[in-house]
């Protein structure tokens, strides 16, 4: 499970979700996913909630399923979604 629903509240004033701040050229999201998928390549879940769109569509091609977070109430919320 990736928790990818934040603001970013404590980030530099930005309309971008904090997963999708670029690292090397992607997402930082991205390098997450493929970290992940060196070690697990079974079922990998992303929550999203911000902006969740643009999360979607970064990484539409990587085999990953989407949990919606509608309102952002917590990590443990976020969690429960799932």
């Amino acid at each position: 499970m990736i928790l990818a629903a934040g603001k970013g509240t404590r980030m530099p004033a930005s309309e971008i979700p904090k997963v999708m701040h670029e690292v090397g050229g992607k997402p930082m999201v991205a390098h997450v996913v493929e970290a992940i998928r060196r070690v697990c390549d079974d079922r990998i879940y992303v929550v999203v909630g911000y902006k969740a769109e643009q999360v979607v569509d970064a990484l539409k091609h990587s085999a990953v399923r989407f949990v919606y977070q509608r309102e952002q109430l917590g990590t443990g919320h976020a969690v429960i979604q799932c």
